[in-house]
């Protein structure tokens, strides 16, 4: 994920664009790689406890006994006979072989979908209660088997019930996970308008569930070209980032799932900037604020609000829009100051550092992107003293390393006044034991790193010499990546 493109190195006059090349090159790759990481799951709703108090126990059912209760469930004299038989019949489908029988069994769809159409409220509830435990297997055949269904799941997503709506929309989302085929019929069914309309729902189990099936429509392969354009036709966009919006009425559970569907339309790079135009980098530039100022208040409460759910979506979202962003109009699309986005950004890197390390690349990333051309963002590092606290993630992993490097790099490349600002301080030690490590990116980084203070920094040539930076550099002289750029700070360092 983090390999890159070599490039021999040039003389030091021209190393600057050399450096911004070479990022330019890496930060490609980053993008490429991060909009093909997706999570594709299934969700299942199943009331368990009253069937567990019974003491119950799913069994798998044979074809004559699929056939019996399907029989009973649509000729039975009482109501309350043909609603047990489709609960037997639920249960059953629990087991894969018992799915695999039903969809084997001619006739088997049909009657089901008849039920789920029928004008009794506890048929159909449990009809669709079977269709959903259809929808939940990891067999695509099966999924297609329920196609007949489709029309009738979105027909009832315009309903009075929110928690058939709920089912009905994480059956669809399900479905919509396993088959391209599904897909290929929902476009022209009207699943973006229905989803569109389902997203001014009162109940936030409703909307959470459509954020669940939103999710899994946007990462089809084919949603950049088939899907995405659809949805950004809608009023979808400007419904999500409402439900972003910090404050009293922000819902965690709600706010994760839209946070994803919108990594994933901007991943698609369709048309970014109508999101910018709608406030997306205002919203989520808020969203991070809140994030922060959730560790600082509580941190159990920041544990749950900043894990994994939501702050990564939050950070992949705004690190993938500012880079379509106009640098000069950043500042003013988020409408926040640059001082409070940064240290927000570094609060959160504090917690994960302590909780979840694993975010540390992401909070890195977006800081990354801030910095990289904008000289305000650099300003701020520097003015809240944030260069030492940086520098100590780089004990952490060798992404994260590369990643730091790569942001004070970024400060450096502003010229002589910045370089002056990051010297003396920590910064030639910490280069000086990175360039022990012996992966070539973080090294080949610190390279970049010490050819911009090399040219900016008038005393950084000799200090470097002082503390034997010469024979760290001699054990990377014959790494083919390294060479060449060991070569010419070898030889600035020694004839200047």
């Amino acid at each position: 994920m983090w390999s890159r493109r070599q490039r021999r190195l040039r003389p030091l006059s021209c190393g600057v664009e050399e450096l911004r090349c070479r990022r330019r090159e890496r930060e490609a790759a980053l993008r490429k790689a991060r909009r093909e990481q997706q999570l594709v799951s299934k969700r299942l709703l199943r009331d368990e406890d009253p069937e567990k108090a019974e003491g119950y126990v799913a069994v798998i059912l044979g074809e004559a006994e699929i056939q019996q209760f399907l029989r009973l469930a649509q000729r039975g004299t009482e109501e309350k006979e043909r609603e047990k038989a489709l609960v037997s019949l639920r249960r059953g489908l629990q087991h894969p072989e018992t799915q695999q029988a039903f969809i084997r069994l001619e006739g088997s769809i049909r009657t089901l979908v008849g039920l789920l159409t029928s004008n009794q409220a506890l048929l159909q509830l449990e009809a669709a209660r079977c269709l959903h435990e259809l929808s939940h297997s990891e067999q695509s055949t099966v999924a297609e088997a329920c196609l007949p269904a489709t029309s009738y799941l979105l027909t009832y997503l315009s309903g009075h019930s929110s928690d058939f709506i709920e089912l009905c929309l994480y059956t669809l989302g399900n479905l919509i996970v396993e088959s391209e085929a599904v897909r290929r019929q929902l476009l022209p069914q009207g699943i973006v308008p229905a989803l569109a309309a389902c997203i001014q729902s009162p109940h936030l189990t409703v909307l959470e569930a459509l954020g669940y099936a939103l999710s899994q429509l946007l990462q089809a392969k084919e949603a950049p070209e088939k899907i995405i354009p659809s949805v950004l036709g809608s009023p979808l966009p400007q419904h999500m980032l409402q439900l972003l919006q910090p404050g009293p009425k922000l819902n965690l559970g709600v706010a994760v799932e839209f946070a994803w569907c919108l990594h994933y339309i901007i991943c698609s790079q369709v048309n970014n900037a109508l999101l910018i135009t709608h406030g997306a980098l205002s919203t989520l530039g808020l969203l991070l604020l809140d994030l922060a100022g959730a560790v600082q208040r509580t941190e159990d409460a920041g544990l749950e609000l900043v894990g994994e759910e939501l702050a990564c979506p939050v950070l992949r979202c705004l690190s993938n829009l500012l880079t379509e962003a106009a640098v000069e109009a950043v500042g003013e699309q988020m409408q926040l100051r640059d001082e409070r986005v940064v240290a927000a950004l570094f609060i959160l890197l504090q917690f994960f550092l302590q909780k979840q390390p694993s975010l540390l690349p992401e909070g890195l990333w977006l800081l990354n992107n801030l910095t990289a051309n904008s000289p305000s963002f650099c300003t701020s590092l520097l003015s809240l003293d944030l260069i030492e606290p940086l520098l100590q993630l780089l004990s952490v992993s060798n992404v994260v390393s590369v990643l730091v490097l790569t942001v004070v790099c970024n400060i450096a490349e502003k010229g002589p006044a910045y370089c002056q600002r990051l010297w003396p301080g920590p910064l030639l030690p910490s280069l000086l034991d990175t360039l022990a490590f012996s992966d070539t990116e973080v090294v080949g980084q610190s390279l970049e790193l010490l050819q911009l203070l090399f040219l900016y920094q008038p005393g950084a040539v000799q200090a470097f010499l002082q503390q034997s930076g010469l024979q760290a550099l001699q054990r990377h002289e014959e790494v083919a990546q390294l060479q060449d750029r060991v070569r010419a700070l070898q030889q600035t360092a020694q004839h200047g």
